[in-house]
């Protein structure tokens, strides 16, 4: 007999048993971090820290989210607009190759651009480290019983190791109560914590002061043009009980204390303030702060946040008796051997969306690429917001995983580039409304990349999509009146620049791509640019039917609907059906030049929109699965995680389980490259792209929540996708559309017993061991 209970909506999270039994939540190591990607990232949304663990010479890297290098720039080339037009005729003539010759000479950005992911330097920057704390520890004796830790459920990270006859313990915590670092370093012997430290940067310190409470120093970074842009400072306070302090050159060398607090704080004028005078502020009372009373209010307010969502995927044993990296090659070999390694990655997914962005702040900036951990100055691909799926996937499981605020910091990033958005429709297009194509940073750039085969993607109906979505799963009409001005934009750019495909007839984009695929031509070239890819298709489909939707439930009887409503009669269907009995991912079969290409755009029907189904669209559900067949499981590390995403929309749970193994095949940085397959995931549960991208994580993460709790195709679907190996478990707290909190717990693969919360008299249709049910709340 199935239970099942109702309750009113009164919070967030407010009826869930918090209680996280059965969860192991701390990643462990018995060594020290020998590269970056085995140190623990911490961070509040804005503060990151990486603690090595070292014993004698430890590092600790630090990042602030807005620590950009560049300066606002107008990219645009607003003669462009000039060559559309024989563009299209080339296209209309089958002669993409020469089409694809003129976006690359016309249709691409103005200068630099991102200086082909390299742009440190140029205008549009990157995404930098702030530098490293390091220090040189003073420890005798012989190195014993060594742990490092990461509890994601406090979180909080240890380092512990007996030397001699002395137990030794460091703890560090960003805190999310005070925008502060904060390192206790301690030992079971009186005047054992000695230590010498310092700050480091590669580069741009302009000045640095040493005294025996600690350091400050400030910077700037290069504007891209020749001057200083962005001015950056970090301060650090040093309080010891016992012992001695002194300055040597620009070291703080303490010694023979009994416990040592450090204080690290860091800013920007990004948010328009002088960062020196805050950081002072900041610490202006470190001196009466106590450790206890620090951790115990940064852990309140971090588990306000964290505790909403539980869940168990049982096993017979626990198996966090070893040490992480174990852990995973041990996952990677046979996931059914440890369900907890699943239920780890998808709350270290959720650990990562509340540690790298602060939705409570002005200016907050969402996740990047890197979400807010980087070691170097230039950071891959300028860890920027990839808008062709990569910025999108941070943020596929923030609303499921109860964290719709987190989702504001990026719609709010959206707000912002559809205002310079609106001078690149009129660049490009000489066309009103707004677009923006496949990479933004935060100086608001929205113009195409360098080249058209990768830069030549619009993305603004794409973002439409997530500011859609948190109004679905919110219900917040007041939040629906405020987007709908950039939903109507964006559709208003598509309505006025769409053309007639003069084989079908239908209206289509041009000139788009899918995103860094190509095609081989009858004529033996290969080619990228085309009219109406099928993912425009599918976004240009989605974007008019929310706005007719929003301009329906505000009442507001937008005479534009009008115009959608009529083109959208003549808008090519989500899916056409090849030869091959697979989705087509451009108007015509073209032979694919890597047919396991990274990128599967053309099932965006499938993931993230609403199109493709099992249930309402079996036919459809069938090319896409024999999409996927042909596509293969390998990619990298965000390719792996969509498709997890993918299998959990076909209701095949042991196939997104069996690529989730992948996604966690040990992953190291030598030997890997960005052509190789050598996806996975890294010591400290880091997806590597190859490199380091954290969007595997955040789509990984999203993929677990899908297997257990979909509402996409009208009703709360309980274990849509639920594998095999996870035949008894349960969650608590997941969020659907609508605005209900769901809870399940199943054994031998059936739902026993599960709740719905929601707003009351609302009426709920679920589907539960494959029946239909409506309730009323």
């Amino acid at each position: 007999m199935i239970r099942f209970s109702i309750f009113l909506l009164l919070a967030a999270g407010s009826f869930v048993n918090m209680e996280l039994k059965g969860q192991s939540l701390t990643m462990w190591y018995d060594k020290a971090a020998e590269r970056w990607e085995e140190h623990v990232p911490l961070g509040n949304g804005r503060l990151g820290m990486m603690p090595s663990g070292k014993v004698h010479d430890e590092s600790i890297v630090l990042n602030e989210i807005s620590m950009w290098s560049g300066s606002p720039e107008d990219a645009n080339n607003y003669e462009a607009y000039k060559s559309v037009s024989p563009i299209q005729e080339l296209l209309f003539a089958g002669k993409n190759d020469e089409a694809e010759r003129l976006v690359n000479q016309y249709f691409v950005c103005r200068g630099a651009g991102s200086g082909h992911g390299r742009g440190a330097t140029v205008p549009y920057g990157s995404f930098q480290n702030f530098g490293y704390l390091n220090f040189l520890h003073d420890i005798p004796g012989t190195v014993s019983d060594y742990t490092r830790t990461l509890d994601i459920s406090q979180a909080l990270s240890t380092t512990a190791f007996k030397a001699g006859n002395v137990r030794y313990q460091r703890e560090y915590f960003t805190s999310f109560d005070k925008n502060i670092g904060v390192i206790r370093l301690t030992a079971t012997k009186k005047k054992a914590v000695s230590f010498a430290t310092h700050f480091y940067r590669d580069e741009r310190i302009r000045d640095m002061h040493v005294t025996k409470d600690g350091f400050n120093w400030w910077g700037t970074l290069p504007d891209g043009k020749g001057g200083d842009g962005l001015q950056f400072a970090g301060q650090v306070r040093i309080e010891s009980k016992g012992g001695t302090r002194k300055v040597y050159d620009n070291q703080l060398i303490v010694q023979g204390a009994d416990e040592v607090l450090i204080y690290i704080t860091a800013s920007t004028d990004y948010y328009e303030h002088d960062p020196i005078q805050v950081n002072q502020s900041v610490l202006h009372n470190a001196d009466r702060w106590r450790f206890k009373s620090l951790l115990a209010q940064h852990q309140k307010k971090y588990k306000q946040v964290f505790d909403r969502v539980a869940i168990d995927l049982r096993d017979a044993q626990r198996k966090d008796t070893v040490p992480t990296d174990v852990r995973i090659k041990r996952f990677f070999e046979n996931p059914a051997q440890d369900n907890g390694m699943a239920a780890l990655y998808y709350q270290f997914g959720r650990y990562l969306s509340i540690s790298s962005t602060a939705p409570q702040i002005e200016k907050a900036l969402p996740p990047n690429l890197q979400g807010l951990w980087a070691h170097e100055i230039q950071t891959p691909w300028n860890g920027d917001y990839h808008l062709n799926i990569n910025a999108q996937m941070n943020h596929w499981g923030v609303e499921t995983g109860n964290l719709s605020e987190y989702h504001r910091p990026f719609i709010d990033l959206i707000k912002r580039i559809a205002k310079s958005g609106e001078l690149t429709a009129k660049a490009y297009y000489n066309a009103p409304g707004w677009v923006v194509y496949m990479m933004t940073n935060v100086w608001g750039y929205s113009a195409p990349g360098e080249q058209a085969s990768w830069g030549a993607s619009t993305a603004s109906g794409w973002l439409c999509n997530h500011l859609w979505q948190h109004y679905l799963f919110t219900q917040d009409k007041d939040y629906l009146a405020e987007i709908y001005p950039v939903l109507k934009g964006a559709a208003v750019f598509y309505e006025a620049t769409l053309v007639r495909d003069p084989k079908t007839g239908w209206w289509v984009t041009s000139p788009s791509v899918s995103p860094e695929n190509a095609f081989r031509m009858a004529n033996g070239n290969t080619a990228a640019v085309v009219m109406g890819p099928t993912i425009d298709n599918q976004i240009v489909r989605e974007l008019y039917e929310s706005v007719l939707e929003a301009d329906k439930i505000l009442h507001l009887q937008d005479p534009f609907v009008t115009k959608l409503k009529e083109q959208l009669k003549h808008v090519p269907p989500p899916v056409v059906i090849s030869s091959s009995g697979r989705v087509m991912e451009w108007l015509e079969d073209y032979p694919e030049v890597e047919p396991r290409h990274r990128h599967v755009s053309h099932l965006y029907g499938l993931y993230p929109a609403h199109f493709i189904s099992p249930t309402s669209t079996p036919a459809w559900a069938d090319a896409a699965r024999k999409t996927l067949e042909t596509r293969g499981d390998e990619g990298t590390g965000w390719s792996r995680a969509w498709k997890i995403l993918f299998w959990a929309r076909l209701h095949d749970g042991d196939h997104a389980l069996e690529i989730l193994r992948q996604l966690l095949k040990p992953a190291f940085v030598d030997g890997t490259s960005y052509s190789g397959v050598g996806a996975g995931t890294y010591p400290n549960m880091f997806c590597a792209h190859p490199p380091f991208q954290i969007d595997g994580n955040f789509g990984g993460s999203a993929g677990i929540a899908e297997m257990l709790l979909q509402s996409h195709d009208g009703y709360i679907h309980l274990l849509p996708a639920l594998p095999k190996a996870w035949k008894d478990g349960s969650v608590k707290g997941l969020k659907a559309r609508g605005n209900y909190l769901v809870d399940i717990t199943w054994a031998d693969g059936v739902v026993t017993d599960y709740r719905i919360a929601g707003k009351q008299g609302q009426s709920v249709t679920v589907m539960v061991n494959g029946e239909k049910i409506v309730k009323k709340i």
